[in-house]
């Protein structure tokens, strides 16, 4: 192979590009963030409130509604 050097350089260089990204993330707690704001987005989705919501925003429900009726 003629280029494996440039290509090992480009792997490494990407995977320490990626590790300190990593790094930055855990040292800064952007993990445990996105942990309590996905549990609060995942508890509001199932309230009465958010599937009321849903309901009303569905384009189709009026369609859904009729295939209900026929089956």
């Amino acid at each position: 192979m003629k280029f494996l050097d440039w290509y090992v350089k480009i792997a490494l260089v990407s995977a320490s590009i990626g590790a300190s990204m990593e790094l930055f993330m855990i040292k800064t707690g952007f993990y445990d963030k996105v942990t309590v704001l996905e549990s609060e987005k995942r508890a509001w989705e199932s309230s009465p409130e958010a599937q009321a919501i849903r309901e009303a925003l569905n384009p189709w429900r009026h369609r859904d509604s009729e295939t209900g009726k026929d089956a």
